[in-house]
């Protein structure tokens, strides 16, 4: 079965909530942390950090080879704790502990793979180097697809390819070609003792790549508990407009720029609040609800409401209030006239019976 990583809730709006679990979809390697494929540079916040280049090679297509040096597009901001002994209030630090007990250096250390005995093979870099000598400098672009035909479980990481200042004219051609054509290349590397697939596309006149997992590394959906049972649950064609009209009123253009980590940033606030002496203890959240939707209907209506009237207190939707004001200003205009035609000819009426007295 695949791995839970967690359970939440799936939150469509404040009032309809689908409890869901959280998977991983792919299969963990039987490397260890210290053989993985990258290693990411955790700065302090404001630290002023000049991406490195952590793999340099060339991409190869047909008969032409472009150098480039690859350059991790991601930067995590993780919030990264050190561990600390809680009596004594000193930094706890990991040794390499041999199963004797003994402490080995790292440069002793060799990767070593376990057999069914229990005995291990063990293997060095070079001979893993002498595999493919010419995949650990080279790129090789085996086809180019469309980027709609890969589908977005099959990104991994995500990496910047810059050329080298002597050969920037070839590198500018692929791209723009690249950019021009829609098309994605697919690619083999070998980097860090592991050979990876990837896909180099272009953005804006420069080459990004993008590893992926195999095919045989996504968790296929059978190992799933609760799948099984969706292809017989039915759904209303009410339920299903009502559906679509909350998905429509909560439909935006995706601006990376208005999402950010709050949990992080009240991690830092609360770092930063403690540092500063603050010592009051923070109260408990309260209990989430399960989020078990009782009656979908009633949800999904209060939702749509929601949100219309969400949309309604949008700024942009106040910039049309003065609009209105003015169509109201006409009609009390209007009414005015009206009303001034009436008592003329009240006073014109007055006129005529004061003559027939007479």
């Amino acid at each position: 079965m695949g791995t839970l990583e967690t359970a939440v809730l799936l939150v469509l709006s404040e009032r309809c909530m689908v409890p869901v679990l959280l998977l991983t979809g792919v299969r963990d390697c039987w490397e260890t942390a210290a053989n993985c494929a990258h290693t990411e540079y955790f700065p302090r916040e404001g630290d002023l950090v000049m991406a490195r280049a952590i793999w340099s090679g060339s991409i190869s297509f047909g008969l032409v080879n472009i150098p480039v040096k690859l350059h991790t597009a991601v930067r995590r901001k993780t919030v990264r704790f050190n561990q600390i002994d809680s009596v004594s209030g000193t930094r706890v630090k990991q040794k390499r502990v041999s199963a004797d007990g003994n402490e080995v250096a790292y440069e002793d250390i060799v990767k070593g793979y376990e057999l069914p005995s229990g005995e291990y093979v063990t293997i060095t870099e070079d001979e893993l180097a002498a595999l493919d000598p010419a995949a650990v400098r080279t790129i090789d672009i085996t086809e180019f697809v469309d980027l709609v035909d890969i589908d977005p479980m099959f990104y991994d990481n995500a990496y910047y390819l810059a050329p080298d200042p002597t050969t920037a004219k070839p590198y500018k051609l692929l791209a723009t070609a690249m950019e021009q054509s829609g098309k994605v290349g697919i690619a083999r590397f070998v980097m860090r003792t592991k050979q990876y697939l990837a896909a180099v596309r272009p953005q804006d006149g420069k080459l990004l790549l993008s590893t992926m997992v195999y095919h045989d590394e996504l968790v296929d959906t059978g190992e799933i508990e609760g799948f099984d049972g969706l292809d017989e649950v039915e759904v209303a064609d009410k339920e299903l407009v009502m559906a679509e009209q909350l998905i429509e009123s909560l439909s935006e253009t995706f601006d990376p720029t208005k999402h950010a980590d709050t949990y992080r940033e009240a991690v830092l606030d609360l770092i930063e609040r403690k540092a500063g002496g603050e010592t009051e203890i923070i109260a408990a959240p309260a209990a989430v609800d399960d989020g078990k939707v009782v009656d979908l209907m009633a949800a999904l209506e209060a939702s749509v409401a929601a949100a219309k009237g969400a949309r309604g207190r949008h700024p942009a939707a106040a910039k049309k209030a003065p609009a209105k004001k003015k169509k109201t200003t006409a009609k009390k205009k209007v009414t005015a006239k009206k009303t001034t035609k009436k008592v003329a000819a009240k006073r014109t009426t007055a006129k005529k019976t004061t003559k027939k007295a007479s």
